[in-house]
């Protein structure tokens, strides 16, 4: 490699000056880093394009017309499926039933996820067997859970009403998805078997990143296993279980598989949730415009919730990962 030598007037000693390839090769190697990024997002990005963002403009366009789905829109009708929306018991409904799933989400099924979680991170026998357990349901997809309870609370032939039967308790048995009084009960019941795992291991994946020190210097201290549960597990499990919360919040508002195969929203429309009523609506009876309108508002509540609880429970942690990113100790 030859190098230049220029005199510098200023200082006196010659300085060498890089050829001008060095430049260009280091110019063409950019280029090679930033084709190549390009070339890894471009489909991804093609594939977000096509299947959702304008499928998502498309539903927001189509909720302003009356609309059967067949050709394109033409009956523009404003904002009346909106309003129909908020004066149809229906949807009021879908809103409430929504709103007791979420409660009994919160209150029942991360609680209980979360006790068996610290349960299963003792030294047990075969524990790695009880989280394989508890996790399967999980793995099982919607439509063959909805087949198997749909068979396990059949009316007097279930193996539920068997159970009960057996031990003098039939009378709490009997039509689980036909009653209005208990279809939503029971529906919360599939719900827990299915989901509680989920959240059982995201739990124990907390559980094993807080540092076994620490606990064992709040028993040197004195504390009971309550006082260590409290004082030192819970408020460093605290992102993981704010997490949980977000993830069972969001799919209590879009349940539909499991519904739609165990009741189809029936009887009466006492199980309906909004993606129920929504499919019901555009595929059923094809008011593609008014399930539009739908679509449109579960997208306005899930939006609207997942920025407050961005803005207002996540601020601390994501601005403890962005401070650990940056390095910065402060």
């Amino acid at each position: 490699m030859t190098s230049t030598f220029l005199p510098d007037k200023r200082s006196g000693p010659d300085v060498a000056l890089p050829p001008p390839t060095a430049g260009r090769g280091r110019a063409r190697r950019r280029l090679r880093t930033w084709l190549t990024a390009v070339g890894f997002q471009v489909p991804a990005l093609v594939m977000f394009i096509g299947l959702v963002l304008l499928p998502m403009l498309f539903a927001l366009y189509a909720a302003f017309f009356r609309w059967g789905g067949f050709g394109m829109p033409s009956d523009y009708t404003g904002t009346d499926n909106f309003t129909r929306l908020f004066q149809d018991p229906i949807f009021l409904g879908d809103l409430w039933r929504c709103l007791v799933l979420v409660g009994l989400t919160l209150a029942f099924q991360l609680p209980f996820a979360l006790a068996m979680a610290v349960l299963l991170n003792q030294r047990l026998r075969g524990r790695a067997v009880y989280r394989m357990l508890f996790f399967a349901p999980y793995v099982l997809s919607e439509a063959i859970t909805g087949v198997l309870f749909g068979m396990v609370f059949a009316p007097d032939a279930g193996l539920a009403d068997h159970i009960l039967g057996s031990i003098g308790l039939d009378s709490l048995g009997g039509e689980w998805f036909a009653d209005p009084s208990n279809v939503m009960a029971t529906i919360f019941l599939v719900m827990m078997w299915k989901y509680f795992g989920f959240h059982m291991m995201l739990y124990l994946a907390g559980l094993q990143s807080i540092p076994a020190e620490l606990n064992e210097a709040a028993l040197i201290d004195g504390a009971g296993p309550w006082m260590r549960f409290r004082n030192v597990t819970l408020p460093l499990l605290a992102p993981t279980l704010r997490i949980s919360i977000f993830l069972a919040v969001i799919g209590s508002i879009q349940l539909f598989d499991l519904v739609w195969v165990v009741t189809q929203g029936g009887p009466d429309h006492h199980s309906e949730t909004m993606a129920v009523t929504m499919f019901q609506y555009g595929f059923k009876r094809y008011q593609v415009g008014y399930a539009s309108a739908i679509s449109v508002v579960m997208f306005g509540i899930c939006l609207v919730f997942a920025l407050a609880y961005q803005r207002f429970v996540l601020r601390r942690d994501l601005e403890g990962a962005t401070t650990t990113m940056r390095g910065d100790g402060k």
